[in-house]
């Protein structure tokens, strides 16, 4: 093009010579650097100008003037220039040739009317001219039209030429027309056109496109390979990036190494394109080295393949490296290392490197926006996307659907509903992208109702609902617990047949959420591809649902399939362990993560040492938690709070301490976890200090359990009446928690005017649950308010509130036993009582005696001592004396508090039968040895 530019500038200005002076004073002739600088179009019209109205130009110097003049047009895209070219053509007769010519620059700049209208008004139509029309519709992206245009001409007997073809082919490939494009195919190769470079390589490109590799690859097997073209090489290369080939495509370019054909750009482009797939980080970074060795380096295209390939990688310092290095940067430069940037989850950087984009005077196109806001979202900076939202109203991007609907999900992860909201309405036009979004931000932020509201929205109004909608509003149904919403949700998904395996995941799921277990077994028998996440619904289903047994049974039925479980499924498989103190599966469970190369830490870390303390070996997690290198929050906080159950409450607080020597900030849960510790120690000066540290030094508002904690330690520590103080000062409203630690309490230390007030207060607060009428009614028992006791259960009965029962529960030979209060269902019963009675003559030896005061039942003194007799955890002990060695450790589990007579109990048995008996209740570990407690009686 360069070189047409010189020529025509030459003729201009051998005329120019000729001309008087005065004419030659005032002419400016179009030299080289005036066609290629758009800048300088202006002297450009002014020559034209004066050589036009110099009355012996001759018409054919000033026709190639104008033809100069519309090519540079079409090549710069300058239709402002071009329409005044038109109109001073328009003037005289337009000859056929410059006809086309406008044709073809309307075309490109992207102005199809103003081309179909030059077409229709030309009467003598080349095939040149046709050519030109149908590159126009294929430039406009009306590829139908094209081919359309295309018939026409065969109709019209119009000569077809070799430039005929790339338009038309071009357009089936965009089509995927494979029949129309095999049609044209054997068209060019009757008219003899067929192994013409271009022709091929168009050809190779539209049967890629089409989805025909095999034919794409047979045509440059077949011909091509004759030929030294780079572009039929760059062509198949690219058609096999396109199909997901790489492989093949970068031994394509190998192979077009070893023949001596030269790579240009396009070659290294489509080359890298190849290798974005972390698999083929190695050949991507030799193919840099061969860059660096020609004279690609500098080229923006490359620079720009390079930064995308290693973003695409992983490799972002590699990327950022490329781009610091160019010499020249486009829009495209930046937007590829900024969507890199994100993609990478470098947010931060992401945003420097934008301030940095505004600097150099580039101005945001959508793309930038885009990644903006999604970097300011995933960092949760609300004033950027407040400021990158103002930026899109004021250049005019607001009506774009994509940056709306990433505007949205930008609000809902900054947990700004009132915002997302506000966009979403303001949103012109809204698509399922928009409906599911806007959905999806409702349900993560707690707005469940509205949530549900919009789903409704969508099905008045009649628009399609995708499965990722319905996980949405699955979510919130499961948030309200409301089990009625997830069976009608249920019910539309089978209706309208969107159930995937992704769905049915999160409906199992869901049902497990609102209890109800029986329809998440249905659902999840009924999926016929299960996936890792159909079992891990399930498992975790059971889990929540305190069904470990049943849990573990499925996790471990997992083999069966062939099915690896991942780390969501092992932590529930230890989840459902922790609930069972199961010390043999959790071993079990640890191994299986040592044999298969898990490694040790974040959450799996921290469920393990949570599992071991839960089933009473604490030396174990500290074995863990010593052995991971970096601690989280996470697992810092589950090392205190097993030290707290087990009685370690000093060890507790110097976890605490080394932990803030790291600089790792605590949260709500860790004071939490060591409020207990301290309770469970008696530790009540470091309780206080523990809670003001919390409230003054790290500035967290207390939650009500804290309150409740607080007043537990207080009142075990002999200082009810602190308690009691503590309590009338809280700064909120004392919750249910809060009365049941004072009623507790008071109870404990017989303080009978206390207990009356914190039952009162306990009866009129909002809670149902059971524990709340068990206390009370025990209350009412210790003082003989028997008519009181039944009314309560009255009450319990009328509120469909059910006492849980007293369960207990041992491990032993891989099998776990359950007992309940008085059970006699166990295969071993008559032993077990035998065993029992035998056991406990020679503790009343050691000076047991049953204290039926705790026996909260309107009986004789004879059948208290038989309740108490029968507790599930002393039929439990009495299994383990049956059937486990002598000398060996006893391990029970009791899914309630322990009572104060099985406690008396279970110390002296611990120095009878000489062993170490260890009892998990509902509140902590009690470790009984040789007469005494872990817990220090701190209980």
């Amino acid at each position: 093009m360069r070189s047409l530019f010189w020529c025509g500038a030459a003729q201009l200005h051998a005329c120019t010579v000729t001309m008087s002076t005065s004419i030659l004073s005032g002419l400016k002739p179009i030299s080289v650097n005036t066609l290629l600088d758009k800048g300088a179009l202006k002297p450009a019209f002014e020559s034209l100008t004066l050589l036009s109205s110099y009355p012996l130009t001759p018409p054919s110097l000033l026709e190639h003037a104008h033809s100069l003049l519309l090519d540079f047009c079409t090549t710069e895209k300058a239709l402002p220039q071009g329409q005044q070219l038109h109109a001073r053509l328009l003037k005289s007769h337009v000859p056929a040739f410059l006809a086309t010519k406008l044709v073809h620059m309307y075309g490109k700049c992207g102005s199809l009317s103003d081309a179909l209208k030059v077409f229709g008004e030309i009467t003598e139509r080349s095939n040149f001219t046709w050519n030109a029309m149908m590159g126009a519709f294929v430039s406009s992206g009306k590829y139908l039209e094209a081919i359309e245009l295309y018939r026409e001409m065969r109709v019209d007997g119009v000569a077809l030429d070799a430039c005929t073809f790339p338009s038309v082919l071009k357009a089936c490939g965009a089509l995927g027309a494979t029949r129309s494009g095999a049609e044209i195919h054997g068209v060019a190769v009757k008219c003899g056109y067929g192994e013409f470079v271009f022709v091929c390589n168009a050809l190779i490109s539209m049967y890629a496109k089409c989805g025909n590799l095999d034919g794409a690859r047979m045509l440059f097997d077949g011909i091509m390979m004759e030929k030294e073209d780079a572009v039929s090489w760059n062509s198949i290369i690219s058609a096999h990036v396109a199909e997901g080939k790489c492989l093949e495509a970068l031994s394509l370019f190998r192979r077009m190494q070893e023949v001596g054909v030269e790579s240009n750009t396009y070659t290294f482009v489509a080359a890298l394109q190849g290798c974005e797939d972390p698999s083929f980080v190695k050949l991507g970074t030799e193919i840099h080295g061969a860059v660096l060795k020609s004279n690609h380096f500098v080229d923006v295209y490359v620079a720009n393949a390079l930064i995308a390939m290693y973003a695409k990688c992983g490799r972002m310092e590699d990327a950022v490296r490329v781009f610091e290095g160019m010499l020249c940067r486009d829009c495209v430069s930046w937007n590829t290392l900024l969507s890199g940037l994100v993609q990478n989850e470098l947010y931060s950087d992401a945003v420097n490197y934008f301030r940095d984009m505004q600097g150099s005077g580039l101005k945001f196109d959508h793309v930038s926006v885009l990644n903006l806001i999604a970097a300011s979202g995933r960092l949760g900076n609300l004033l950027k996307g407040k400021e990158v939202h103002a930026y899109v109203i004021r250049n005019g991007m607001d009506c774009n659907m994509q940056i709306g609907n990433t505007m949205i999900d930008m609000y809902a992860k900054c947990c700004c509903v009132k915002y997302m909201g506000h966009a979403f309405e303001c949103m012109p036009k809204k698509d399922l992208i928009s409906w599911t979004t806007v959905i999806a931000g409702y349900a993560q932020n707690e707005c469940h109702l509205e949530a549900m509201n919009l789903f409704r929205m969508v099905q008045v109004e009649g628009m399609p609902v995708d499965p990722m909608m319905v996980g949405s509003v699955l979510q919130a149904c499961g948030e309200l617990k409301s089990k009625n919403f997830v069976r009608e949700i249920h019910g539309y998904v089978l209706k309208r047949d969107l159930a995937d395996t992704v769905l049915q995941n999160a409906i199992v799921n869901v049902y497990g959420e609102v209890g109800h277990i029986d329809y998440a077994r249905r659902v999840f028998e009924s999926i016929k591809s299960k996936d890792i996440v159909s079992w891990t619904s399930m498992i975790t289903c059971c889990v929540h649902n305190g069904l470990p047994v049943e849990a573990l049974e499925l996790f471990y039925t997992l083999n069966q399939f062939k099915i690896h479980p991942d780390y969501i499924a092992l932590i529930s498989a230890l989840s459902a362990t922790a609930s069972l103190s199961s010390l043999k599966k959790v071993k079990e469970i640890h191994g299986f993560l040592i044999r298969k190369g898990f490694f040790l830490e974040g959450p799996i870390a921290s469920s393990l040492v949570d599992t071991y303390a839960h089933c009473g070996n604490v030396e174990n997690s500290r074995k863990i938690f010593n052995s991971v290198k970096k601690r989280d929050l996470i697992l810092w906080t589950s090392m205190i709070n097993a030290n707290g159950m087990h009685g370690c409450g000093r060890r507790a607080i110097s976890l605490f301490e080394e932990m803030t020597d790291e600089n790792v900030i605590p949260d709500h849960i860790t004071f939490l976890a060591l409020l207990y510790a301290c309770s469970h120690s008696g530790l009540m000066d470091e309780g206080k200090r523990v809670f003001d540290i919390m409230k003054y030094e790290y500035k967290l508002e207390p939650w009500p359990e804290h309150y409740a904690c607080m007043v537990d330690l207080l009142s075990r520590s002999n200082s009810l009446e602190e308690a009691h103080s503590f309590v009338r000062n809280m700064p909120i409203k004392p919750t249910s928690e809060v009365w049941c630690a004072l009623l507790s309490a008071s109870l404990i230390h017989s303080n009978k005017e206390l207990r009356e007030l914190a039952a009162k207060k306990l009866l009129q607060s909002d809670t149902e649950n059971s524990g709340k009428y068990v206390l009370i009614s025990n209350i009412f028992a210790t003082d003989g308010r028997w008519n009181d006791v039944e009314e309560v259960r009255l009450r319990m009965k009328g509120n469909g509130t059910k006492k849980t029962p007293g369960c207990s529960w041992i491990e032993v030979e891989n099998k776990i036993h359950t007992f309940m209060a008085r059970d006699k269902s166990h295969p071993k019963s008559d032993d077990i009582c035998l065993k029992l009675a035998q056991f406990t003559e020679l503790l009343e030896i050691e000076g047991y005696r049953a204290q039926t005061k705790f026996v909260f039942h309107n009986v004789s003194g004879e059948e208290k001592m038989q309740i108490l007799y029968r507790h599930s955890e002393r039929l439990a002990l009495g299994f383990g004396l049956l059937v486990t060695p002598n000398g060996s450790t006893i391990r029970i589990t009791k899914n309630l508090r322990i009572c104060d007579d099985c406690h008396t109990f279970f110390k002296i048995a611990s120095k009878v039968s000489q062993r170490t008996l260890v009892v998990r209740d509902a509140n902590r570990f009690h470790h009984f040895e040789r007469g005494i407690c872990s817990c220090g009686d701190f209980w």
